[in-house]
């Protein structure tokens, strides 16, 4: 006798003599709360045998709750098990709280009959806390079934998500996305090898936290890529123009009413002749960014619109600023200033500052590209008589900010050292440059 168990015999006592309940639907509750209880399913086996010798469907106090079967019985009902394996989960219902032994004086299973042949007095095991319990084990069996209903839900959601960053992953490398996508496919494969076979609630929440954090990074990336994209398509057919920073020159386009109806319409600021300064000539003037592009090479106004969005990603410069630029500006133009930026990085406390304002003078037709590039120039002629850009429609202005072309390597070393952790993008373009992942932790 424990403590435990007398505290069973009380509470069977106090139970409500119109308390009623089907026997058969108490046991399937118990068998979804058999976890709490800390019974097992051979266990509950013997239980449902014991259930079986009382004889009305309804447990109550109105009858007996005693049943007192013989362990040859109990053994034919649970399909043979062995005497000492029947004893052993008989203790351990009683242990559980669910039955209480109601010993005879000689120890059997027996029930004293009165003279019309009714049973007076049984001595066996009482089902009567199976009754007091009820309300117990109905909240225990829902908690549980709550419980296995949100561990089913979370697998679904690991297993979706595991989905979603295989087909990413794939649509990158077909789509030729620059970045490391070996690595993220490794990081990807780390997080999933770590889940158990048999997973807790907590172990599956914790991988499927870093595994939709991957997924939602991956997806963020993809996003700015396709907007790059998208405007080289727009910038392609609108005929690709450069702003002119000179007051007095004419444009082709005509002037629309801005939404304001106060302002000049960016599309008015442009001039047809965007393209005066070939990309060997920003190359030459601006290599650092090179180095940046696929495969450590830029060949296409393409690669260099990649390479200036992850230098962009690297200076930290906002998206809100870079796509002002781009508007006002043009893709390539902004392009080519993120690349003559990186030449001077030494120089420039606050690239998003200075790319603000840049895009600032350029709507007011203060700045144009062909001082910044024939600065760099200039100043790269002077070690290796490079020719500068001719003077025409990029011709210096007054007002333009002079430029001086400096070596970016030590630069981007402090920028590379500066990463706490490595990033799953630090191979991007062969350089260890950041990109919009690198971000991502595990």
């Amino acid at each position: 006798m424990t403590l435990a168990m007398l505290s069973t015999q009380l509470e069977a006592t106090e139970i409500d003599s119109r308390k009623t309940i089907d026997k058969w639907k108490l046991f399937r509750t118990i068998y979804e709360a058999r976890g709490p209880l800390g019974v097992s399913d051979r266990t509950l086996a013997v239980l449902n045998a014991l259930l079986s010798f009382y004889p009305k469907t309804e447990l109550g106090e109105d009858n007996s709750l005693v049943v007192f079967p013989s362990n040859a019985q109990l053994s034919m009902r649970t399909h043979g098990m062995a005497g000492t394996t029947l004893r052993r989960h008989l203790a351990a219902l009683v242990e559980a709280g669910l039955i209480i032994r109601k010993d005879s004086p000689n120890g059997k299973r027996y029930a004293r009959k009165g003279r019309a042949g009714d049973a007076r007095e049984a001595f066996g095991f009482n089902l009567a806390p199976l009754l007091a319990r009820s309300e117990e084990i109905e909240r225990l069996a829902a908690e549980c079934i709550a419980e296995r209903q949100q561990l089913r839900w979370l697998k679904e959601q690991l297993s979706l998500c595991r989905r979603d960053i295989a087909k990413l992953i794939e649509a990158a490398e077909e789509a030729e996305v620059p970045g490391d996508w070996a690595d993220v496919q490794a990081q990807f494969d780390s997080i999933s090898l770590c889940l158990p076979r048999s997973a807790s609630q907590q172990e599956i929440e914790r991988v499927l936290s870093e595994l939709d954090n991957l997924r939602q990074t991956i997806v963020n990336y993809l996003k700015t890529f396709a907007k790059t994209e998208k405007m080289v398509a727009i910038e392609h057919q609108n005929g690709g123009h450069i702003q002119n920073s000179d007051i007095n020159s004419k444009t082709e386009s005509e002037a629309i009413a801005d939404r304001d109806a106060e302002k000049t319409s960016i599309s008015s600021l442009v001039t047809p002749n965007q393209h005066d300064a070939p990309l060997n000539v920003v190359l030459k003037a601006c290599p650092e960014i090179a180095f940046y592009g696929p495969a450590g090479t830029i060949s296409t106004w393409n690669d260099l619109l990649r390479a200036s969005s992850i230098v962009q990603k690297m200076f930290a410069i906002g998206e809100g600023a870079y796509h002002r630029a781009c508007e006002v500006i043009g893709p390539k133009g902004t392009a080519v200033i993120i690349a003559c930026m990186l030449e001077r990085a030494d120089q420039i406390n606050s690239p998003g500052g200075y790319l603000c304002d840049l895009t600032r003078k350029a709507e007011r037709r203060e700045f144009s590209l062909g001082p910044m590039l024939n600065a760099l120039m200039r100043a790269k002629a002077e070690k290796d008589r490079a020719p500068c850009i001719p003077d025409g429609n990029l011709a210096p202005n007054a007002d333009a900010p002079s430029v001086g072309a400096k070596d970016l390597r030590a630069h981007t070393g402090r920028i590379a050292r500066s990463e706490q952790q490595p990033s799953i993008w630090s191979t991007i373009a062969h350089r260890g440059t950041s990109s919009p992942l690198s971000n991502h932790r595990r």
